[in-house]
């Protein structure tokens, strides 16, 4: 009874922490930037420059918005390459949350103990190593 507790525990924990990291890759306003308004000018012009993983976006004074779509992942700038290290990071969590149910003592598919206890080490494997890529991802971004 403590194992499957234990397993259940764990699997809700780690499938809440990658559905929370698959949430930051629709949100908007990963870096934001005001520009203009300082140092006593005599005109007031503010503008926000703001991006995601997605596209970059500058927001002027008169509240017009213009966005620039990344066309390619393969593209040289760093957020490219976050956007990469997460959806390589969410991909493994993804058959890790897969592997663990099945691998989990308390479902019926799966097959013998001694399959299910493979299933559940390759699928912490996979977690362990879906949370370096999103980790390496963080360290890219900053």
């Amino acid at each position: 009874m403590k194992k499957r507790l234990i397993q259940v525990f764990g699997f809700l924990i780690s499938t809440l922490g990658w559905t929370f990291v698959l949430c930051t890759m629709a949100m908007d306003y990963w870096r934001i930037t005001q520009l203009g308004g300082q140092g006593g000018s005599f005109i007031i012009k503010v503008a926000w420059y703001w991006s995601n993983l997605w596209k970059d976006c500058f927001t002027d004074s008169t509240a017009v918005t213009n966005c620039r779509d990344f066309p390619v992942l393969w593209s040289v700038t760093y957020v490219q390459g976050v956007r990469g290290l997460l959806m390589c990071g969410l991909t493994l969590g993804f058959f890790a949350a897969v592997l663990c149910f099945l691998g989990m003592e308390c479902t019926y598919i799966g097959g013998a103990d001694k399959t299910k206890d493979k299933m559940l080490l390759s699928g912490a494997a996979f977690h362990f190593a879906g949370g370096e890529y999103r980790t390496q991802s963080t360290f890219v971004s900053v």
